[in-house]
């Protein structure tokens, strides 16, 4: 039992947890989450960390196969900068480890950006708070739970 599994577990909201035996040698999480899962790419969300030049931290969700345009997330955080918090930070922040960061049950409440991509599925794939542990959760419950805003924070080509 993960922090993230606590939560939604207490507020009602209906997952599915998925377990894959996590290589310890592989760096790119995400990646393995889509191969071991058999999933499409689109469909699992990597959660990263951002530094706002206000100071701020917050969360951000985006498909694994993407990359993060700060530009976006500045726009629609309302800031003139934000970059990619470092690995440090985003540990100590959310109390998970690099690779199993789940935007659930973090140790701090972060404002948090979901790519807007998300509400066109009817679930999404993120960490349940470990490596080699995914949670399939359907999007609005990223709205219940962190009052996400789904935003563009991908280059869509």
């Amino acid at each position: 039992m993960t922090p993230a599994i606590s939560e939604l577990d207490k507020a009602g909201i209906k997952y599915e947890l998925f377990h894959y035996d996590h290589d310890p040698s592989c760096q790119s999480y995400g990646d393995e989450a889509v191969n071991k899962l058999g999933v499409d790419t689109q469909s699992v969300f990597k959660t990263l960390l951002s530094e706002l030049s206000t100071g701020e931290v917050v969360t951000c969700l985006i498909p694994v196969s993407s990359f993060l345009n700060l530009k976006a997330l500045s726009k629609a955080a309302g800031v003139k900068r934000a970059s990619l918090a470092d690995g440090k930070v985003a540990e100590r922040k959310t109390g998970y480890v690099l690779g199993g960061i789940s935007p659930f049950g973090q140790n701090y409440q972060h404002r948090t950006f979901v790519e807007e991509y998300a509400l066109s599925m009817s679930s999404i794939y993120v960490s349940a708070g470990r490596r080699g542990l995914e949670i399939r959760v359907a999007p609005d419950a990223f709205s219940v739970l962190l009052d996400a805003s789904f935003v563009t924070l991908i280059n869509h080509d």
